[in-house]
């Protein structure tokens, strides 16, 4: 079952049960005049559909480099978006369908069936740009609330429903239905100009932010021209992004306004996508399939096959035949932190702690502020035990990246290794805040106080905590009441 199906699934389940309930949990609405949601209850809605995501499903491609990369993409275009200062997340979902979705609140999943299908960086950075802009036009908010006689649990939960009409139709209406939003219909319909919009703002992201100004067109064309050829088989993107000839007309039209220049792709884009490539399926498989690709030289980038096969050698445990493929890398003079992340971690495997090291302490001498790095060196200090270097560490990345839940994760495990138990579940308090859960984070300060360990001075920050998360907690309470 795809993550179209189970999302779906878990959106019918939330509004049956969930949704009266969360509904209440979340802040007040804007002022009614707006007709939109206000931002901290649409950011809420897409925190709780993503830590739904995170914990159950399966398709979620927990992959810090390919993360990091899509979100290198994305700020890059958000930066000359319409609205810089707002927060976004993107992450990949390992499914070959070809399709991108944008959730309430920031939240954007690609997946990798997009990544691999995009025959440019501009491209996929088209893709992304549209996405961008139907969060930053509030395009869901302005669904939800476009009638104002709709109870607050019912917008959330159409909320919800208009997010799997991206995927799943039928689902929806059942959806739809079940919420009682009888206006909900005529919403859905305003779609297509939501897409005309997204269209005309993605296309002045792409040019403000450098790329290929063609590559929104010329992905949705070849999509287009695909569809025709297997009628009965769209493509998913096509099916919840419908695209019209005047939506395609309007797309040329603004290409002929341009002067053509020609925008190479980064080196990160090709390695990025020989990974996703790599991930897929058995090892032994992926093994054989980038052997034959570098036997062949059928690819786009040498470097990038080099790469592929060697990820796929390190999922299938062959350390010293990685090496090599790593060893061809650099010989092509390709550089990228996730070259040097791979080898850190196969000299890890390969009983190399020293030489492992050493290359990350290099690595982040060149990319200091790199995530994917820095969870690589925490982990690697995690796995060798050193867990007050690794409670060190983390805490000094956090001042930069406070709200990252993998390093604050980093910090959990290191209280966890020197068995300070208060401060493993502070942590885990804190992290659960971040995921926008108060009760989760409420139940781990009551363990953090009951765990005996902690001093005098731990002691009053968790108490200080408690009362600042009840606080929270009873702002909430009268939020619903005024609302009741």
């Amino acid at each position: 079952m795809g993550i179209r199906r189970r999302l779906s699934a878990f959106l019918l389940a939330a509004l049956a049960t969930v949704v009266p309930l969360r509904a209440d949990e979340l802040p007040e609405l804007g002022e009614v005049a707006s007709s939109e949601l206000s931002l901290a209850t649409e950011r809420r809605i897409g925190q709780q559909i993503m830590g739904e995501i995170r914990a159950r499903e399966p398709s979620y491609l927990d992959d810090p480099d390919i993360e990091a990369y899509l979100n290198q993409l994305g700020g890059r275009l958000v930066a000359v978006g319409a609205d810089p200062g707002m927060p976004f997340l993107f992450f990949a979902i390992s499914d070959p369908s070809i399709n991108a979705f944008a959730m309430p609140g920031g939240f954007i999943g690609v997946h990798t069936g997009l990544l691999l299908s995009a025959q440019s960086e501009s491209e996929l950075a088209g893709v992304l740009a549209h996405e961008i802009s139907h969060v930053t036009q509030r395009h869901i908010a302005r669904q939800i609330y476009q009638s104002k006689k709709v109870s607050m649990a019912s917008m959330v939960a159409m909320g919800l429903a208009l997010l799997a009409a991206r995927s799943n139709p039928q689902v929806a209406s059942a959806a739809i239905t079940t919420s009682q939003a009888g206006a909900a219909s005529a919403q859905l319909a305003f779609s297509r100009d939501f897409e005309r919009e997204s269209d005309r703002l993605g296309y002045e992201m792409l040019r403000r932010a450098g790329f290929d100004v063609r590559g929104m067109g010329d992905f949705f064309e070849r999509l287009q021209q695909a569809s025709r050829l297997y009628e009965n088989n769209a493509t998913q993107y096509l099916r919840t992004h419908p695209l019209t000839t005047e939506r395609m007309s309007d797309m040329q039209n603004r290409e002929q306004m341009e002067s053509y220049r020609q925008v190479p792709d980064s080196p990160e884009f090709q390695l990025v996508r020989a990974r996703a490539r790599a991930l897929q399926g058995r090892p032994a498989d992926a093994v054989k399939d980038f052997s034959l690709l570098v036997l062949e030289k059928k690819y786009p980038s040498e470097a990038a096959a080099h790469y592929g096969l060697a990820v796929a050698l390190a999922r299938a445990g062959d350390w010293n035949a990685a090496l090599r493929e790593i060893g061809e890398v650099r010989r092509l003079k390709v550089s990228a932190p996730m070259i040097d992340r791979l080898e850190a971690e196969v000299r890890l495997a390969r009983g190399d702690s020293s030489g492992a090291f050493a290359l990350y302490r290099d690595a982040l001498a060149r990319y200091p502020m790199n995530l994917p790095l820095l969870y690589g060196y925490g982990s690697a200090l995690l796995g060798e035990r050193r867990f007050g270097e690794a409670l060190r560490f983390a805490d000094a990345q956090l001042q930069a990246f406070p709200q990252d839940l993998r390093l604050n994760m980093v910090r959990a495990d290191a209280y966890a290794g020197l068995g300070r138990r208060a401060q493993y579940h502070l942590a885990l308090a804190e992290m659960s805040l971040l995921k926008g859960q108060t009760a989760g984070a409420l139940e781990q300060l009551e363990l953090a106080q009951r765990a005996g360990d902690a001093s005098f001075q731990e002691m009053s920050v968790v108490d200080a905590r408690m009362r600042e998360v009840k606080r929270r907690q009873l702002e909430e309470l009268k939020e619903r009441e005024r609302r009741n």
